[in-house]
């Protein structure tokens, strides 16, 4: 395993339509696991495979919900291949979204609260579920970047360009690496 670089904006990689996955084999294997390492690392709750760079239809997910005792989260690995909504609900909720790829930045974004998702798993089994809450959010907001969208494209130009400005300055002010 091994913590991959994500991308950020505006890379625009993050714009490319991923391509399905068609070998459930030993590199898929090997990404999945990566990607679980860099998303904990990072830290975050999702994560899809352009984001590291690899165009593929492949995303992870880990909620860690509830907290243990300790303050410990209990992760909960999820791994959805090839994902599509198949069906949603006509009602939107709000959810303050942030992304490994737009870092620091988060916004209020309006997304389905059910919705019916069909996808593979690592194995290359196919499955069908409802989901609601947090996972139905995040899952649709990984799948968004399956095609290249971001979760500031679902907000008003204005509000999208004040979070490029405050990034592109965020990294003017940050303290040059040494070579």
């Amino acid at each position: 395993m091994a913590i991959r670089p994500i991308l950020e904006v505006p890379d625009p990689r993050l714009r490319e339509i991923s391509r399905p996955v068609e070998l459930f084999d030993e590199s898929l294997k090997t990404l999945v696991a990566d990607m679980f390492e860099t998303m904990y690392e990072a830290p975050g709750i999702g994560l899809a495979a352009i984001q590291v760079g690899e165009p593929l239809r492949v995303l992870v997910i880990d909620l860690q919900e509830p907290e243990t005792e300790d303050g410990e989260p209990v992760r909960n690995p999820l791994i959805f291949i090839n994902p599509e909504i198949v069906e949603h609900s006509d009602r939107d909720v709000p959810y303050n979204e942030g992304c490994l790829s737009v870092p620091d930045q988060y916004a209020e974004v309006d997304r389905p609260d059910r919705i019916k998702a069909r996808w593979k798993d690592l194995g290359g089994k196919s499955h069908e579920q409802e989901i609601e809450g947090l996972l139905a959010t995040c899952l649709q907001h990984e799948m968004d970047h399956l095609n290249g969208v971001l979760f500031i494209d679902h907000l008003s130009r204005l509000k999208r360009d004040m979070i490029l400005k405050k990034i592109a300055k965020a990294r003017k002010e940050q303290p040059k690496k040494a070579a």
